[in-house]
């Protein structure tokens, strides 16, 4: 059922006065408005969570002027869906009158608590977060909220969608990484915008069934249609985080498709437990685009296509690396560019050191890789006994670039 056809059911459904008895409910209709307080909203709308959960319900976030106040500490019981009327909005929903975002949207200003954690079989699609109180012009004044989405510290969480979802102003978007003795499993982003102040957007760790992180925008100008769009002191600052967009350790077999960020101190950070694909990114002004490790031989590769990265962000040139491969393990890199370059978001070096630095035991294939903007002699550097092969790749001079191990 497409989202347009599910709305108009839930409207009949609501008018016959029969949405909460067939698992459907709007967010109004439960107590959830515009002008409660974000104390009450919260209570409204956990108490129809926990009826919904036994029905395996949705909750119908109503499109209203200017969102809804809401306090965290949300638990999203098992079996539930909170629905919204949006994709991700890129550049933001705008009020008419006056800055801000509209629509299928929670206004949050909770320091203390995550907004939203999330227990199993559990669904949050077509809804905006908007952190009002967070800065956008000075550096020094970002606030540290919580995640606004987190899985739960009390138990495991199996099969989460979070889909088509838009972050205004957050500071760190989705936390997925589980603590011992829990873990998390079949967790899936997809289609999610925002510009995190701490540089993380979303971590998984002790994820042990395919996650997959899909279609994913991380970009400053994500407020642009309400006219918040971060300055130049604040994506530097984010820089200063020395942070990954996307991070994950523990993870078995993980799925990465289509993924950008911009103006991050790191792009993805692939951890020494974890094997997969990553494939179709652009990692835009970052000090570190790539950064695989890994702990042993058996399962600790990556293949890695169809890519760009552009690094140039750091505070010294020999930092920054647009691939960056430790420990143990392989990694197949096809059809990746580097290029370099100046960009007046942010301060830069407007170069890399390097196309790559490999240090351990690991070995390293790369296909058809163009390698532009670095200032290092040579576009590879190897320590540690790693093994490279390169075919058909050219370095910064257009030169073809061929290494046996």
């Amino acid at each position: 059922m497409n989202l347009k056809r599910t709305i108009i059911l839930l409207a009949l459904v609501a008018a016959a006065g029969l949405a909460q008895a067939q698992g459907w409910a709007s967010v109004q209709s439960v107590g959830v408005l515009p002008t409660n307080t974000p104390k009450e909203n919260r209570q409204n709308l956990q108490q129809a969570i926990d009826k919904m959960s036994p029905l395996g319900g949705v909750l119908y976030v109503e499109p209203a002027r200017g969102g809804y106040p809401m306090e965290g500490g949300l638990v999203l019981r098992r079996n539930v869906t909170l629905l919204g009327a949006h994709g991700p909005t890129g550049r933001g929903t705008a009020l008419p009158d006056r800055s801000g975002p509209t629509g299928s949207l929670f206004v949050i200003t909770d320091r203390k608590q995550p907004f939203l954690t999330v227990e199993s079989a559990t669904q949050v699609r077509g809804i905006q977060f908007y952190y009002p109180e967070q800065t956008y012009q000075d550096g020094s004044r970002i606030i540290p909220y919580p995640p606004t989405i987190c899985t739960s510290p009390k138990q495991n969480v199996q099969g989460v969608t979070l889909s088509c979802l838009s972050f205004y102003g957050e500071y760190m978007a989705m936390d997925f990484r589980a603590k011992a003795p829990h873990m998390c499993e079949q967790i899936l982003f997809e289609h999610c915008y925002g510009y995190p102040l701490s540089g993380q957007f979303i971590a998984i760790d002790r994820c042990y069934d395919v996650p997959r992180i899909l279609h994913c925008h991380v970009n400053p100008a994500n407020m642009r249609e309400f006219k918040r769009s971060f300055s130049r002191e604040v994506i530097d600052e984010v820089v200063r985080q020395k942070t990954y967009t996307y991070w994950i350790d523990h993870t078995d077999n993980a799925q990465l498709m289509d993924l950008f960020t911009f103006g991050v101190y790191g792009g993805i950070y692939l951890g020494n437990e974890t094997y997969g694909q990553l494939t179709n990114f652009n990692f835009d002004c970052v000090s570190i685009g790539v950064h695989k490790l890994g702990s042993q031989w058996k399962n600790r590769n990556w293949q890695i296509a169809q890519g760009s990265i552009i690094a140039n962000a750091g505070e010294r040139l020999e930092d920054v690396h647009p691939i960056l491969i430790e420990g143990k393990g392989h990694t197949s890199l096809s059809n990746v560019e580097c290029f370099s370059g100046g960009n007046p978001a942010l301060t830069n070096l407007e170069a890399s050191w390097d196309y790559i630095t490999v240090r351990g035991e690991a070995t390293v294939f790369l296909s058809g890789c163009r390698m532009q903007g670095y200032k290092a002699d040579t576009p590879i550097n190897v320590s540690g006994g790693a093994k490279i092969r390169a075919v058909g790749c050219f370095d910064k001079n257009n030169n073809l670039l061929e290494l046996d191990p």
